[in-house]
This record gives C-alpha cells, structure tokens and sequence, in this order.
C-alpha cells in the first residue's frame, strides 16, 4: 500500500503488537509476498461496507461447471490435487477407536497400491491433509499417524451447533490440542452474525485463536444458516479479521452445506483480505461434495477466484 493509500488494518499478534515481517511469506499472489495470518484489529466501516450481487455470483458459479473440462493426464494431477487437500472424517454418534483407526489407515495410503503403481507416483507419496475427528478420538488419531506428515483435526466448540456455554468451548479447544491436535475446526454462533453483532463474533473467534495455540484454526461459518450471501461475504472478513487460518463452509450437518456461490463469494473475502493486509488465508469448501467431478469444479473455482 503506498502512503495515500494506507491499509485498512493494523497487523498485530495476540498481544496487540505490530508485525511486519515479509521474509515468513507462506504464499503470493499476483507476485506479492502473503504471509501467515496473525490477527488483525476489527474495522467496521469494512464490514459493513460489504455488497454482493447475488445475481451477478449465481451467474458465474453456473458458468463454473460448464466452461472447462480436463482430460487424461491433466485430470488424473487435478484428482491428485483434491485428495491432498482433503480432510477425511468421522463424525457419527457410532465411532470407535477402531473406526479412527482405519480411517488413519486410508489416509495414509489413499489410493490403493496397484493404482499408484500403474501412473507410476509413489515417489509423490500423496496423503490427505488431515484425520479430522470428535475430541475423544484425538489421542487415537494421532498415535495411528504418527511418522506420517497428516495433521489431527478436532472439531470443537460445541460441533456441530456451537451453542454450548461459551467456558466450556474455549476449554474444549485447549483440551483438543493438549491431547495433540494440529488443526482445530470451531463453530461460530450463527445469532452474532443474523444480528449484525460483528463486535461480539471478533471477540469470540479472538478468545478461540488465542485457545488454539499452536494449532491452526478453522472457523467453520455455517453458511447454510446464514441466509445470504452478504452474510456469508461479512462472517468471512470477521473471522479472518479475528485470525482464522481457513475459513470454512459447514459443518456438514446443515441442510444445505458447501455451494459454488457460497465458494465464490467466501474465495473473493480472502482474495480482497490478501490485497488489503499482505496475509494468506486457507479456504475449505466442506459438506456434499461427493464425486471426483464435484471436487474438480471446486478446485477450478478457487484456482480461477484467487490466481
């Protein structure tokens, strides 16, 4: 940002202090170095400044699924990209350790041996992203992947409706990540947003940043829930605001989870967010995504909102 045209937000850590330090870059965009999230101070004129055209994003989320298609080796890259970017789950009132472990199992070795050896990329030795599991399971997760660079997610927060007592969700988080968790994935409470208490959800996605630690945090929007697209554009600048690591679409359990419009408008926050405070931010689209050409059209439409 030149002098005439400041930033819009002061870069501090936890404590409040300044930070500015361009050699941590984790990523660039458009050749501009981004650096890891700290938290930054909340700006309300930018919150409700916000507009979206719903039309105008429906239009080009339909255009997403229609415009381009890759073929042979191409797709064969772009499938590899998907599953290096999943999370593999288990959230059910049924699970067990040895379920955990199985699933660990399948992230280890995603794709079966024989297949791996016909297109010849063992040596890419591709794993998941994460074991993602309820907070009981952790200890488990996290003894079956070890040796293995797959990070432990734990949902938190009181998952998947976030409305347990605030004390009991921060400590949650601590007790997740004391047992070994990397990533921890928190609800926000809905009725902060549908009011436009902006103040209210920084302050508690700050209390759970600060909770995690180490760990990375996943703010999980819920956006099924929120009802518009201008809700969903102004919980994403607020959770990133208070230091999310990724925002992410649902928890799965809502009626309605992850959209390409719900994508769109969510990859354009963190694309306006990069240009504004020079960090990175991740995005994780989550919830009825079933079919290797689903995960395709969501990896299309983040590579063509954020190149």
């Amino acid at each position: 940002m030149s002098r005439d045209n400041p930033p819009r937000l002061d870069i501090v850590d936890r404590h409040g202090h300044a930070i500015t330090d361009p050699s941590r870059a984790i990523a660039t965009l458009t050749g501009r170095p981004l650096q890891p999230q700290p938290r930054h101070l909340l700006n309300l004129d930018w919150v409700e400044g916000v507009r979206i055209n719903t039309s105008a994003v429906e239009r080009r989320a339909a255009t997403l699924v229609t415009r381009r298609t890759v073929k042979k080796d191409w797709q064969v890259a772009w499938l590899l990209r998907a599953i290096s970017c999943m999370d593999l789950t288990t959230l059910n009132g049924d699970d067990t350790d040895e379920r955990v472990r199985r699933l660990c199992s399948k992230a280890r070795q995603p794709i079966q041996h024989d297949i791996v050896q016909k297109l010849g990329i063992a040596e890419l030795n591709i794993q998941v992203g994460a074991v993602c599991v309820y907070h009981m399971f952790v200890e488990t997760a996290r003894r079956a992947l070890e040796g293995t660079k797959i990070n432990v997610a734990a949902v938190s927060t009181g998952f998947p409706a976030g409305l347990s007592p605030f004390e009991d969700r921060v400590s949650e988080i601590r007790r997740s990540v004391a047992a070994g968790a990397q990533e921890i994935d928190v609800v926000i409470t809905r009725a902060h947003v549908f009011g436009g208490q902006w103040q209210k959800l920084y302050d508690e996605i700050v209390a759970f940043k600060d909770a995690c630690g180490p760990a990375h945090l996943k703010v999980i929007l819920g956006t099924g829930d929120l009802l518009t697209l201008r809700n969903v554009a102004k919980a994403s600048l607020v959770a990133m605001m208070a230091g999310a690591d990724f925002i992410k679409t649902s928890t799965g359990k809502e009626a309605v989870n992850a959209t390409l419009p719900v994508g769109l408008v969510m990859t354009r926050m963190i694309r306006e967010y990069a240009q504004e405070t020079g960090t990175a931010v991740g995005f994780k689209p989550a919830g009825g995504i079933k079919t290797a050409k689903q995960s395709l059209e969501w990896l299309f439409s983040d590579e063509r909102r954020t190149r």
